[in-house]
């Protein structure tokens, strides 16, 4: 029993660890691309970077709840006991 459980928080430490480097390198990676658009491409029009910042970010935001809410917060077995005990 003891045993699962550490899996259990090994694979949650993996996850939150993961999701930190990948937090960091978002953020010196769009840094980086800020700096060269402000650099060579001020005032071409539409910055750049936002599309990067984007994409990326939405591909974080979902590492984040990967990491941090788990494999439940798309379960259908949490709702189902979310439903039961508001007894509707």
């Amino acid at each position: 029993m003891e045993d699962l459980q550490d899996k259990e928080l090994w694979l949650v430490a993996k996850r939150r660890a993961s999701f930190r480097k990948s937090l960091i390198v978002y953020i010196v990676m769009n840094t980086f691309f800020w700096c060269i658009y402000l650099v060579n491409d001020r005032y071409s029009g539409f910055p750049w970077p936002l599309w990067a910042m984007l994409g990326w970010g939405i591909g974080l935001a979902f590492k984040y709840i990967e990491a941090y809410h788990g494999k439940d917060w798309f379960s259908t077995k949490r709702e189902y006991d979310r439903l039961k005990e508001s007894g509707k």
